[in-house]
């Protein structure tokens, strides 16, 4: 191809000479770009043979508040090192010391991953390049949580202005396991690697090549691992959003943070006229809260069973079981059921509806607020009882304690007995802004009851949420567990209570029962598969791609997340009622085309409904509720108010790419040999092409043949 493209531009005979003359520049350039791009046709496949790519690696990333940075990041182009496996807290002296051949890469088994280890590793970081911690497939068997001791002890109503006594915990230390990892600053990457093939590779890379015997150290070539985790934020928030701020106005702008936030789901027994912000006259709500994130180390690896799950499913729960008796008998009040996002960060979503509230943003304001009902960890309530706390500062202007007390379920249900304050909760925000009645429903006397709160072990397996071997999904998803036993009884116990604090008669409570099948699908649903049939039934079917075949983790970030579109359809189901008009209708918020008011007050929901035996189609629904969504960032963002020392300023940085891999690395020398003779090489070949071209006429002399010469 070459030689003809020479001869048809006039070029001189043959391949050889027609690179050195400037008449065939179109043949240079033919040459020049089929040499460049040859070598990437092959590249691949190279890569593979020289790099193992790790698929499962879940980073711990960077987070940012007012005053400083948290987390783990690697370099720009990715931190390199030796691996070595740490069987011990004493073969630490190896990586930190001894070891000839740092930095090193730590591979920790999670009986390793403490407070302590990690400490002696980030006090020790310039010999260290980062750590991967391999994910159990059975939970520890003692207690393990990386948060601190008092969560969210400067946002709380538990300040100085409030009650010093009850200030930074200092009566009741609630996580009196919290090691405060996750809110260290690490820096180097800290990956967690599920225990599979790739780390039985990892350990085998490292016996082959890295282990040292009799004290010997280890010969080359070693097995090395590289990790990406580079974040784009540091120091603080109002540095990070100062920085995405003045990107904003580049032609390509790139943010470097955002926002720590999502949408809190709501719905009301009676319906409001969302259009109509602030007071309502007459208008008398009893606010039932429950939180929907967690957290833990590593992201996106918080399933929250029983910090999370267990409060909000019982929530849910008590709402269907109130649905058809609040509309036969609706009581003199209206029901408010709230779910918060991003309390595990300084309380995100409730001190946002409160700042609504206060500036007639929301539905309602606080002055319409009767009391306040909260569910916090319910999950064991089983194994102990279940605790009624309440605010000792305010409980004097009266509270809902004595019918909660009065209540005829079989649930025993007790004060501490002593002046403590309240658990960590979203009542705390509406306390720190009025004197509001309310209780927090637990299922601890004062510290948590919960061993692996805002950890990764927060799990199906700890909440006891478990099947029997021989059972297919569908039979899983309707098997009733016994935490889904003791969950409805809960979830029954505070419907009852709701009713009462409404205004309800007494005589209806046997008419208000929780549903167990309920119960049981929404902890599989949110703790085991998300993609099963039921969640399919009750979402639009342009969101079925949303059910990822993996456990449904609950972090707070925009957009909003999986979580909080399910527990707003499952919101909507629960409590809402099938109205028959059309997709088209239903997808533009009203009853027919002339109705212009409805939208004002629900949501109409289309869902795909249930696929028929032996059919490919569905049969779809359309679900009218009163089920809206409102702002869960902090007001602080709102305000552009970085420093705020009232509301959260978490913000989470941006990044390009998290990824692991393992190869073999040669010796330094080696290294400095190959370059040397790489060099070498160059300048030979530099000569020679030198000498050729300068004699090239001698080489390859004859006579240049005319234009149109024929052959």
């Amino acid at each position: 191809i070459c030689l003809r493209f020479c001869k048809s531009a006039g070029c001189a005979r043959g391949f050889k000479q027609f690179i050195l003359y400037s008449e065939c520049v179109l043949c240079n350039r033919f040459i020049m770009l089929t040499i460049f791009f040859l070598p990437g046709i092959s590249s691949n496949s190279v890569e593979k043979k020289i790099y193992v790519n790790l698929n499962y690696t879940i980073p711990c990333v960077r987070l940012l508040n007012a005053t400083h940075q948290i987390g783990c990041q690697s370099s720009l182009s990715g931190n390199v090192g030796v691996l070595h496996v740490l069987d011990s807290e004493d073969n630490l002296e190896w990586v930190l010391n001894s070891g000839p051949n740092p930095p090193y890469l730590v591979i920790l088994d999670y009986l390793l991953f403490t407070r302590a280890v990690m400490m002696k590793l980030k006090n020790g970081s310039n010999r260290v390049a980062g750590v991967a911690v391999v994910a159990p497939t059975i939970n520890p068997s003692t207690g393990f949580s990386p948060h601190t001791t008092c969560p969210n002890e400067n946002t709380g109503v538990y300040v100085e202005d409030y009650d010093p006594a009850f200030a930074h915990c200092n009566v009741t230390v609630w996580n009196p396991l919290g090691n405060g990892l996750s809110y260290e600053q690490f820096n180097f990457p800290i990956f967690s690697l599920k225990d599979d093939n790739e780390t039985q590779l990892i350990r085998q890379c490292y016996i082959n090549h890295n282990l040292a015997v009799n004290n010997n150290a280890p010969q080359y070539p070693l097995c090395a691992m590289q990790m990406y985790s580079h974040m784009s934020a540091v120091t603080d928030t109002s540095t990070c959003m100062r920085r995405s701020d003045k990107n904003s106005f580049s032609i390509s702008p790139e943010m470097v943070c955002d926002p720590l936030g999502d949408f809190n789901v709501w719905a009301a027994t009676r319906p409001l006229n969302v259009t109509s912000k602030g007071h309502k006259m007459w208008e008398s709500v009893v606010i039932a809260a429950a939180r929907l994130d967690s957290r833990s180390f590593f992201f996106d690896i918080a399933p929250g069973g029983e910090s999370g799950v267990s409060g909000f499913v019982t929530l849910l729960a008590a709402a269907h079981a109130l649905r058809n008796i609040t509309q036969e008998n609706h009581p003199n009040r209206t029901i408010l059921y709230t779910l918060f996002q991003g309390e595990t960060f300084d309380y995100i979503g409730s001190s946002r509806m409160v700042y609504d509230m206060q500036n007639d943003e929301f539905a309602v304001d606080l002055d319409n607020v009767h009391s306040v009902l909260e569910i916090g960890q319910v999950g064991f309530w089983s194994d102990s009882k279940l605790w009624l706390h309440s605010d000792p500062v305010s409980r004097k202007n009266g509270s809902i304690n004595d019918e909660l007390a009065a209540n005829q379920s079989a649930i025993p249900v007790e004060e501490p007995g002593f002046s403590q304050p309240l658990p960590p909760s979203s009542f705390q925000r509406f306390l720190r802004a009025h004197p509001i009645p309310g209780v927090v429903i637990e299922d601890h006397r004062s510290a948590f009851t919960n061993r692996f709160y805002e950890s990764m072990y927060d799990n199906a397996e700890y909440l006891k949420v478990s099947y029997p071997s021989n059972m297919t999904q569908e039979e899983q998803l309707d098997f009733l567990t016994d935490t889904a036993k003791s969950l409805t009884e809960v979830a029954t116990m505070v419907a009852r209570t709701l009713y009462l604090q409404a205004g309800g008669a007494e005589t209806q409570l046997g008419n208000i029962n929780a549903d167990p099948q309920i119960v049981t699908r929404m902890l599989y649903g949110f703790l085991v598969q998300s993609n099963n049939s039921w969640f399919q039934q009750i979402i639009p079917s342009e969101w079925i791609s949303h059910l990822e075949l993996k456990l449904l983790y609950h972090h707070c970030y925009l957009p909003s997340s999986e979580a909080t579109f399910l527990v707003q359809y499952l919101l909507a189901n629960l409590t809402g009622s099938i109205v028959n008009i059309t997709q088209e209708n239903c997808q533009n918020q009203r009853e027919d085309q002339d109705d212009k008011e409805s939208k004002h007050i629900y949501t109409y929901m289309w869902v795909q409904g249930t696929l028929p035996l032996n059919s490919t189609e569905r049969h779809g629904f359309c679900v009218r509720s009163t089920v809206h969504l409102s702002k869960a960032v902090s007001p602080a963002f709102h305000l552009q108010e970085y420093n705020s020392k009232d509301y959260s300023t978490w913000t989470e940085s941006r990044w390009k790419s998290i990824k692991g891999r393992i190869f073999l690395v040669a010796s330094h020398d080696l290294e400095m040999l190959t370059l040397g003779v790489g060099f070498g090489v160059l300048l030979t070949s530099l000569l020679l092409t030198y000498i050729v071209s300068s004699k090239a006429d001698i080489l390859f002399g004859s006579e240049r043949e005319p234009s149109n010469a024929t052959y």
